[in-house]
């Protein structure tokens, strides 16, 4: 009994000890004229390499095709993961993909390319699984339909465990960072310069940083 009560008590200091080794970190993007930016893709990289966040990325990920739109518009997951595409349309869609940074399709450059029949009512969207293996260019990948074009999406496959998409009040906020020197990265579709990152120093007081665009990015369609 008392080498079990004296083991509770390690790992409790464990527990606490790790507490207080972890910090939390609050990112703000605004536009060129300084407007929140929805939806801007943040990733923070701890200079500790082998630090790993106690809640991961999801590894599998769902986009649905509705009202002629990839939903949601932006997806965040690891390098690695599993994207079903559910069509809820009742007509064909295709999905092709190429890197962000191209800004555009083509044979050369599509990542993948797929169709997905349209939804018949009262049976469920038919979906289709591809693997993400590799971040590409910027993590970004640029998603489109070639039967209607006006439809736009974005995966970014990230390769920090720590990466999140920004709220409507385009914040993103990170918990359990471990304490220490960590680089800030921003990506956003719109934003075809790369800004500048961004370094910090993630401790016991809460860090908050402002990282701004150079563009004022497109209005979603609705």
């Amino acid at each position: 009994m008392k080498a079990l009560t004296q083991l509770t008590t390690i790992s409790a200091l464990l527990l606490l000890g790790a507490a207080a080794h972890a910090g939390n970190l609050v990112v703000s993007v605004i536009d060129k004229d300084g407007k929140p930016v929805q939806d801007a893709v943040v990733i923070v990289t701890p200079a500790n390499k082998n630090a790993v966040p106690k809640t991961p990325l999801a590894a599998q990920a769902t986009i649905n095709q509705e009202k002629m739109q990839f939903i949601p518009a932006v997806t965040v997951v690891p390098v690695g993961a599993k994207v079903n595409f559910v069509n809820n349309d009742p007509w064909d869609h295709h999905v092709r993909s190429s890197p962000a940074g191209m800004g555009q399709f083509s044979a050369s450059n599509a990542g993948f390319e797929l169709r997905l029949e349209g939804k018949t009512e009262g049976k469920p969207g038919k979906s289709t699984e591809i693997t993400l293996n590799k971040a590409g260019v910027v993590g970004a990948t640029l998603l489109g339909c070639f039967i209607h074009g006006s439809m736009r999406g974005y995966i970014y496959a990230s390769e920090s465990p720590w990466a999140a998409k920004t709220s409507s009040e385009g914040v993103a906020t990170f918990e359990d960072l471990p304490e220490g020197a960590a680089q800030i990265k921003v990506w956003q579709a719109d934003q075809l310069i790369d800004i500048a990152p961004q370094q910090v120093t993630v401790g016991a007081v809460l860090a908050k940083n402002v990282m701004q665009l150079t563009v004022v990015p497109r209005r979603r369609r609705s």
